[in-house]
């Protein structure tokens, strides 16, 4: 697949990086760079300083949302785990806490404060925050009032060892098989009445840790094997074994292990920094996304990093592996924003901000461009917050072959999909932990179900990966230096999925779905006053390119010499007339967005010791509309002499359909 990419000369002038030369040595006559070059930052690498507030609002102290969402916390230790963040700093086996301690009478208070309140200790962010960005008010979190704290019937092994095979693993020989709710609804209940109902969660805070974020990290990334665990991480009964069973892996040490799992319950330890990903499936009952990473066959996220409903739950300074820290204020501190899928469902977008095509009107209509502004921020003016484009027609809606998930590790599966989708990452807000800017392509499914085969999870978000192949990095490092690498299932491997505009990104500008009749293209990138993020897209169908009559037009306008930026000008000019589109191809209105084409721009040179360079192989026109095309002369500082620079125009709507001109230019 040929590499295309953007142009925006006002843009790129802003991203110049480097000086590039050829001929017979010396510098070209200016300066140049990709206008969209992909940066992806790993999580492992990022830290605080890497958040950037969105522009003009502050999410976490703005106004009260449509909706109004009360829950209560109610905070329970036990006998043998007292509250991590009552302990003196950094003294418990985990390292924790990192602050100094707060009395156990404050613990309700003080987590209610963390959860709901800016302060610097949790950076400025909230849960509310963070619903309140992503519905732009209209979800938030508006109390959180703190009970307790109690102290539990049983010790926390009791609870914590009722799952994923641990049951046979207490000290005292008994048979964990005790759910923690229960028990603290009951203390709770005894001391405050039946006030449940005047709330609509409850956050369960307990003391310890959630065993989702220390089962790794204090088990196979500290111990060699499960028989060097020494006894302090063992089971208190010395004639157990150190080691127990957990959820996807076959051991990690009984201190990490007895701790719980996190439920969708809000059942939450202190380390728990996924607790807005639980209200995610209590208040919008939407299922997780997530694969399972550790067991063969292996089998590929479905969003990754990019929504908060797939493991962007772990987005936060220093990545997953940083999930053990109380309080929770680095992995999983700044889960990603929602997808447009989920967005949608969760009626945060209304249907008129999203523009949706489908496969068989763009067939009738001809190819469809659209301006999509960053997820992060309402939709600039006359911009969208994303495409949709269903798949419709005849049965089987989504014809790509299936690949069987037991022998193709990237298999989407064995469930079809229903549309496609289009939306912008910029990192701002949430979405500051997201690892790159750029455009993301996804499938989507409009109900949840379970993606078949062998090790199969419930998935409804796709990623379309512009780079498919293993990233190649580590996960971590085993306690003798040996390197374990990330698996071709682990949730990075999408760091860098996101499609770029121009040339020489380092990524993809188009996607062509041969089975389902479709071509993407990333076209253009701009950014406005406020440094918000905005991309042209288009769509089309490969088997119908609409009713209009397409034409494109040339012009060689600039005086021959080339500019102190290193480039010349070509004018390119739609000279294409739009016939009228059937009414009701489109559920909803999609604006001008069937007046435009798309061009293919291919530039050469006659002279063998020059070269030319297109910053953008793509150039979208609206009908009747010209824009300027900027072609970069790279050539030695002792060559002379006239050169013929050719730049040739081809309609992506109709190949017969193309212009060329030639300009000599003076050196």
């Amino acid at each position: 697949m040929k590499k295309p990419v953007s142009l925006n000369p006002v843009y790129f002038v802003l991203l110049v990086l480097f000086f590039s030369a050829c001929g017979r040595g010396g510098s070209d006559f200016g300066s140049w760079a990709p206008i969209d070059p992909q940066i992806v930052q790993d999580q492992d690498d990022m830290t605080w300083d890497d958040y950037k507030p969105i522009p003009g609002i502050n999410w976490a102290d703005s106004v009260r949302p449509d909706r109004e969402f009360r829950m209560a916390l109610v905070a329970v230790d036990f006998d043998d785990q007292p509250f991590v963040i009552t302990q003196p700093k950094e003294s418990d086996l985990f390292g924790n806490p990192q602050i100094d301690p707060v009395p156990r009478e404050d613990v309700p208070q003080f987590y209610a404060d963390f959860w709901l309140k800016p302060s610097e200790v949790n950076h400025g962010q909230t849960i509310n925050g963070y619903w309140m960005e992503q519905s732009r008010g209209g979800f938030g979190i508006t109390v959180l009032e703190p009970f307790g704290p109690y102290r539990m019937p049983r010790n926390h092994w009791a609870y914590g060892l009722n799952e994923h095979r641990q049951q046979n693993s207490t000290p005292d020989g008994s048979v964990a098989r005790y759910r923690m709710e229960r028990d603290v609804d009951s203390l709770w209940r005894a001391d405050m009445g039946d006030i449940k109902d005047n709330y609509d969660a409850i956050l369960r805070i307990y003391a310890g840790y959630d065993e989702t974020g220390v089962w790794q990290e204090f088990g196979e990334m500290k111990f060699l094997s499960k028989d060097d665990i020494p006894a302090e991480w063992g089971n208190p009964n010395p004639d157990m074994p150190r080691w127990i069973p957990t959820r996807y892996v076959e051991w990690t040490s009984w201190k990490a292990g007895q701790m719980q799992w996190g439920l969708s319950s809000i059942r939450q330890g202190e380390n728990s920094g996924t607790i807005t990903h639980e209200l995610g499936h209590f208040a919008f009952r939407t299922g997780d996304n997530a694969n399972n990473p550790y067991v063969e066959p292996y089998r590929r996220v479905g969003a990754g990093t990019w929504d908060m409903m797939d493991r962007g739950c772990f987005n936060g300074p220093g990545g997953p592996h940083m999930r053990w820290v109380v309080p929770p204020t680095m992995g999983a501190a700044m889960p990603a924003g929602l997808m447009l899928r989920n967005r949608l469902k969760n009626e945060f977008l209304t249907e008129d901000q999203v523009m949706t095509l489908s496969r068989e009107g763009l067939a009738a209509s001809g190819l469809a461009v659209a301006r999509i502004t960053a997820r992060a921020v309402e939709p600039l003016e006359n911009e969208w917050a994303g495409v949709i484009v269903r798949l419709d027609g005849e049965e089987p809606h989504d014809r790509t072959p299936v690949e069987d998930p037991a022998v193709n590790p990237l298999s989407q599966g064995l469930v079809p999909w229903d549309f496609y989708s289009l939306e912008v990452i910029q990192r701002i807000g949430y979405d500051s932990f997201t690892p790159d800017n750029g455009v993301l392509l996804a499938k989507n499914k409009d109900r949840e179900g379970r993606n078949g085969g062998p090790n199969q999870f419930n998935c409804f978000n796709w990623v379309i990966d512009a780079h498919p192949e293993d990233i190649n990095m580590v996960d971590y490092v085993k306690p003798d230096g040996s390197e374990v690498m990330r698996t071709i299932a682990d949730y990075r491997q999408l760091n860098d999925a996101l499609f770029h505009a121009g040339t020489e990104s380092g990524s993809e500008f188009e996607f062509i779905d041969e089975p389902n009749e479709l071509h993407f293209y990333i076209a253009d990138i701009d950014r406005n006053d406020d440094g918000v993020l905005s991309y042209t897209v288009a769509v089309r169908s490969l088997r119908g390119d609409g009713p209009h009559n397409r034409g494109v037009d040339i012009n060689a306008p600039s005086t021959g010499k080339v500019n102190r930026n290193g480039y010349i000008e070509f004018e390119i000019t739609n000279t294409g007339i739009k016939a009228p589109v059937a009414e009701g191809i489109y559920p909803s209105d999609t604006g001008s967005g069937t007046d435009w084409d798309v061009f293919r721009l291919e530039a050469e040179t006659d002279n063998p010791v020059c070269s030319v360079k297109l910053l953008n192989e793509l150039a979208t026109v609206r009908n009747g509309d010209t824009i300027v095309v900027p072609v970069y002369i790279i050539a030695g500082q002792d060559v002379t002499g006239d050169i013929n620079v050719t730049l040739r125009a081809v309609s992506e709507s109709d190949v017969s359909v193309s212009a060329t001109a030639l300009q000599s230019v003076k050196l």
